[in-house]
């Protein structure tokens, strides 16, 4: 991968990746680990004023949120994600302890509290002012990377702790070993299981599944200088993940070989207008009889953990669409707190701690390793253009 390294300064970094090369690889002493995660509701009071959060700027009715706050609603209107995310704090407290990293961890949410500045406020007050961001999206998208790194600059601007605290991020991890090896063991557990139930390879098919964004913000992720194909860096890198949990796989299953997969998409929001992704996991689902597919393996390809769009898109829709076909269904694990995904995020944050060269980052696809500092104009969004960023040069 070439990239042009420009010595432009990034704002709000650390001195180490003020000079925007793709990769920092000199030791940075970080005192603080800031964990950003998306945030959901934690009771049914919750719902509706959470999605005003998640929709703010769009002047969208409640009554509008409402059909979308069924899907908490039938949850008892709480999302699953502030728990994981309070799993994961935790269980990477525990592996930087293991470790031997004097490194506390932060938590801070975009959309409901625990809330990003709180997390930034609370992180300066014990003294702790050099950060590093890990967001909990492995791709690159604006929703998945970028948004955060906007977060990141929002919350020092709104608490005055821009120019005192600072804050560099974890580069995109969607092809790091800790992160899709959880995938491959649930892919090959799913498809020894077809095979034991006595499907013929041809008759299993296996659907990786990733939340869709619109196209015209699929096309603009990534850096601008690098040429991914129609779906940009987001469908680029899932496509790559994808290959190789099945090369994998393969690998351990001869007949596993034998087996299709697909790149879907679910979640899709928005105006019918306005081009999303596709196709969409049910639409594919449904098409399977026709093709001799009797068995389906979903997998959560763009989650880390079980979010509602896993619980409800994937656990509840999807499983639905198959049963309305007479297809078997099984979906597999997202990474969760996967012994192997937290050790890899904790090898992440070493790579970062020691400066290790970009040439000596463990990475599984030929996409990476992703950047410590995003390119000019990465991920853009279409409708609001470039917002005040950290962690990436400036567009």
């Amino acid at each position: 991968m070439s990239v042009t390294d420009r010595p432009e300064p990034v704002p709000y970094a650390s001195a180490e990746a003020s000079r925007g090369a793709p990769h920092v690889e000199v030791p940075v002493a970080y005192d603080g680990l800031l964990l950003a995660g998306f945030g959901g509701p934690e009771g049914q009071d919750d719902v509706i004023p959470f999605l005003r959060n998640v929709t703010r700027g769009r002047g969208i009715p409640d009554e509008r949120l409402e059909e979308v706050a069924h899907h908490y609603r039938h949850f008892g209107g709480v999302s699953p994600i502030n728990a994981q995310n309070r799993a994961l704090k935790k269980a990477l407290e525990a592996e930087l302890a293991a470790r031997g990293i004097d490194l506390p961890v932060y938590w801070g949410n975009r959309n409901w509290a625990p809330y990003l500045a709180d997390a930034v406020q609370d992180a300066a007050a014990a003294g702790h002012t050099k950060l590093l961001g890990l967001a909990t999206s492995a791709y690159s998208s604006f929703s998945s990377c970028r948004q955060y790194r906007e977060d990141f600059a929002r919350a020092l601007e709104e608490t005055g702790l821009a120019g005192t605290v600072t804050i560099d991020k974890i580069r995109q991890y969607f092809d790091h070993p800790g992160f899709v090896q959880p995938f491959i063991d649930g892919v090959r557990d799913a498809v020894a299981g077809f095979l034991e139930a006595g499907f013929a390879p041809n008759e299993i098919r296996v659907l990786f599944s990733t939340h869709s964004v619109p196209t015209a913000d699929a096309q603009r992720s990534g850096p601008r200088d690098i040429d991914f194909g129609e779906g940009g860096a987001y469908e680029a890198q899932h496509l790559a993940v994808a290959e190789v949990v099945m090369d994998a796989v393969t690998a351990e299953i001869e007949q596993a070989g034998g087996v299709g997969w697909n790149l879907v998409y679910q979640s899709r929001s928005g105006p019918p207008t306005q081009p999303w992704l596709e196709p969409d996991v049910n639409d594919v689902i449904a098409e399977l009889p026709d093709a001799g597919v009797r068995a389906v393996a979903i997998v959560p390809l763009g989650f880390m953990s079980d979010h509602m769009e896993v619980m409800w898109d994937l656990d509840t829709e999807a499983m639905e669409s198959a049963e309305e076909v007479g297809i078997r269904a099984v979906r597999t694990p997202t990474p969760g707190v996967d012994p192997m995904f937290v050790r890899g995020l904790v090898d992440l944050v070493e790579e970062r701690l020691s400066g290790t060269p970009a040439s000596e980052r463990p990475h599984r696809t030929a996409l990476g390793p992703w950047f410590d500092v995003c390119r000019p104009a990465c991920c853009e969004n279409v409708r609001a253009g470039f917002k005040p960023a950290a962690a990436g040069i400036v567009p």
